[in-house]
């Protein structure tokens, strides 16, 4: 993507409330707030414009993120009609400053936001379809431009349910393929701007370790991720079916090792330092 620079306002000085972003020479505009302050949000005159957005919060099946995508010619009246749903906490919308949106542009806004959320696969999107909308190619370009710009702010806002977990690496570290092994197994995966992510077909013990018994959540996060097929019996393993991103080196280690593992020490690059050593040079 190309240099942004951001501007974020906070109405009350407190960065979990209201909000609103911009990014300089563009026209459009977000708003951002949590449930609780929901009469705000929808009192404000960006509220009654043609935008899409997104209502984002915890899945009370599966404990992960959950996310739903929208559109609207009256935000503030799509949005009142969300309430009956109890897993949002937080909504982020976006609309024109020139109010050149139509309805077809976020028609097809909502779709591109949707076929990206699913590719991302953060968070369990509880749409049921996207609607869909054929622009001519003029129109489509400056609605790509307005999408690149959205996937931009929405991070600045704390939503990462676009940002793909198998992103490009962005830095020398980010780019350098480590490896945890144990007992003839292996992991591949390399750093993350929010932890580490491990590659798909990695290797992970199938048994727990004795120590797992002192920490539950390891038990928890390998059932966790077998539930959500990420991980698979294999041949004497349990194996990674696709990329799956962790908050620390030590936590994908935990999984991979079947038991708790210090996480500097067991990932290592192919000349076998250590994060920990690699971190010092």
């Amino acid at each position: 993507m190309p240099s942004a620079t951001i501007k974020i306002y906070l109405p009350h000085g407190d960065p979990k409330r209201l909000r609103t972003a911009e990014i300089s020479n563009w026209s459009g505009k977000a708003v951002a707030g949590p449930r609780t302050e929901l009469d705000q949000l929808l009192g404000r005159d960006e509220a009654s414009k043609v935008g899409v957005y997104l209502l984002t919060g915890i899945d009370p099946l599966s404990g992960g993120s959950a996310v739903y995508v929208g559109e609207a010619e009256s935000i503030q009246a799509r949005l009142k009609q969300h309430l009956e749903k109890d897993f949002w906490n937080q909504v982020v919308y976006f609309t024109s400053k020139d109010e050149n949106l139509t309805k077809a542009h976020i028609r097809y806004l909502e779709g591109r936001l949707i076929e990206l959320a699913k590719l991302a696969g953060r968070a369990n999107l509880t749409n049921s379809q996207a609607t869909t909308s054929k622009l001519p190619e003029s129109d489509r370009a400056d609605m790509e431009i307005f999408l690149e710009k959205i996937e931009q702010l929405l991070p600045a806002l704390g939503v990462e349910v676009l940002v793909p977990i198998a992103a490009s690496p962005e830095s020398k570290d980010e780019a350098r393929t480590l490896f945890c092994e144990i007992n003839g197994l292996k992991a591949t995966g390399h750093l993350t701007p929010n932890g580490i992510v491990v590659l798909a077909d990695s290797q992970a013990a199938l048994n727990l370790r004795p120590s797992a018994s002192d920490y539950p959540w390891v038990v928890n996060a390998r059932e966790q991720l077998v539930k959500d097929g990420v991980l698979v019996v294999d041949t004497g393993c349990l194996r990674f079916t696709r990329d799956q991103e962790f908050s620390s080196p030590s936590a994908a280690a935990a999984v991979v090792h079947g038991g708790t593992a210090n996480g500097r020490t067991a990932w290592k690059d192919s000349e076998g330092r250590t994060l920990k050593l690699l971190e010092s040079l």
